[in-house]
């Protein structure tokens, strides 16, 4: 577990020494793995055996090439972190002195990997790769910067930091990613239906249903109206 107090983070306006995919990596570590491998034009996190494990913070867009390159030839692991919890901590932009700390209301859960996962779905159907969603808590440092970050009024991210990490869940084939489909479901169903049960949005409700169709684990069976119905597919 990786955790700091609140204090060894803040006192003297410390900034934090090391980024979220430094500190991912660094608890990811198991003995005898190696780092920062050379390998096919890439650099890989961390190669453990015949695993090769990518640690990707942000957006899956960026990995997607790379990604394309390794997994027809290699096993392939893509560790991806959402914050469970996440305390937004603002320092000045001049002297990075401490201005505000706060707990954010959004809480992530694992459904909201699917947010990502729309830049590559079939994938998981080689089996060769796998994904690994962390739920964490972390703090995200911004500093105010009045020519730049319109949207959030001034105010920048520039590092994330990870507190700790809660728990993981590893997805391997399609079916392990179709047990986040709530049993409460009816036998068919829509996006607004799931949206409903998973309590999320009726956009991450889109995605979800878009990644699990290309993956094999529900169809389009009818409408509702204007909307689709879907079912399970038996695997």
């Amino acid at each position: 577990m990786y955790v700091k107090s609140r204090k060894s983070r803040l006192e003297d306006n410390a900034l934090p020494e090391i980024s979220l995919h430094t500190a991912l990596k660094e608890w990811y570590a198991e003995p005898n793995d190696r780092f920062e491998v050379p390998l096919c034009n890439y650099v890989i996190d961390i190669v453990r055996g015949d695993l090769l494990v990518e640690i990707q913070t942000r957006n899956f867009t960026a990995i997607k090439h790379k990604l394309n390159k390794l997994v027809p030839h290699h096993s392939v692991r893509l560790v991806y972190p959402i914050a469970q919890e996440k305390w937004i901590v603002k320092l000045s932009g001049d002297r990075g002195d401490l201005v505000s700390r706060r707990k954010s209301p959004r809480r992530g859960t694992v459904e909201d990997v699917f947010n990502e996962l729309v830049s590559f779905p079939e994938l998981l159907l080689n089996h060769n790769f796998s994904i690994e969603v962390l739920l964490i808590k972390e703090e995200e440092y911004r500093r105010y910067d009045n020519t730049r970050g319109w949207r959030k009024k001034g105010w920048t991210t520039y590092k994330r930091r990870l507190l700790e990490v809660v728990e993981k869940k590893l997805f391997r084939v399609p079916s392990d990613m179709d047990s986040l489909l709530p049993s409460s479901l009816i036998e068919s169903f829509t996006t607004y239906d799931l949206a409903i049960s998973i309590t999320k949005s009726r956009q991450l409700a889109q995605r979800m249903l878009y990644c699990l169709r290309l993956m094999g684990c529900v169809k389009p069976i009818g409408k509702r109206g204007n909307a689709i119905l879907y079912s399970r597919i038996d695997t």
